[in-house]
């Protein structure tokens, strides 16, 4: 068997380098609401997590730190570049977890995310293994969320106690100065009743005094006129 050409060679180089620019023109598309959302003229920071991320295993070891930083680097410029389209994108709370592809090195980038700020990135050419990291990603954004979920559902059910609090409160008040209202007049009704039977009972006795000094002047009226008539008569 005859062993192939240079010539050969690099002709069936040449076709299959045109056939893959080809499938690559075909699989671009522009960039997703992630990338479009990201903020990344900032500077990239670290979050304040609420708990520990584990390195990212990668079958073999885990990426040093530096690596990491590098990965974070080369992604904040691919997406400041435009060149990587988003396949997935995944949002839990304040965290996430971003699928993108660089279709011309046929190259995955895997983010996970806090604030749309990138905080560990796994880049791959490995369709299954970039899949895998997304999912992973998304579980520990999924994870991290939890006690941010959780203090926010608090803090509304406080704000909501404190709300109904407020209100209870001032009905209170207003049931208290109601009530306070109500004393201070029953207060001068019971006085103004014990004066008003004060001076019932002395117009009472006046009036009896009245009906006798009168009973007494009809008597001597009488007794004045009958001896007047009996004078007439003698």
């Amino acid at each position: 068997m005859k062993s192939p050409t240079p010539t050969t060679l690099l002709n069936a180089l040449v076709v299959a380098v045109i056939a893959f620019g080809s499938s690559v023109a075909t699989a671009y598309q522009p960039v997703g609401t992630l990338l479009s959302a990201t903020g990344l003229t900032d500077p990239i920071r670290q979050p304040i997590a609420n708990g520990s991320i584990d390195d990212f295993q990668d079958g073999t070891d885990a990426a040093s730190n530096a690596q990491a930083q590098g990965n974070v680097s080369e992604l904040k410029q691919m997406v400041q570049a435009r060149k990587l389209t988003e396949l997935r994108v995944t949002y839990n709370g304040n965290y996430g977890a971003a699928l993108f592809f660089y279709p011309q090195e046929m190259v995955y980038y895997v983010a996970l995310f806090q604030d749309k700020n990138f905080w560990r990135v796994v880049k791959s050419q490995d369709d299954a293994r970039a899949e895998t990291a997304y999912a992973q990603f998304a579980r520990k954004s999924y994870a991290l969320a939890e006690g941010e979920i959780r203090r926010t559902q608090l803090q509304a059910q406080k704000a909501l106690l404190e709300r109904v609090i407020a209100v209870s409160n001032d009905r209170a008040q207003r049931l208290t100065a109601d009530l306070s209202i109500a004393r201070v007049q029953e207060n001068e009704v019971s006085q103004r009743q014990q004066q008003m039977q004060v001076e019932s009972a002395a117009l009472l006795n006046e009036k009896s005094v009245a009906e006798r000094k009168l009973l007494m002047l009809q008597r001597q009226v009488q007794q004045l006129q009958d001896q007047s008539e009996a004078g007439l008569v003698q």
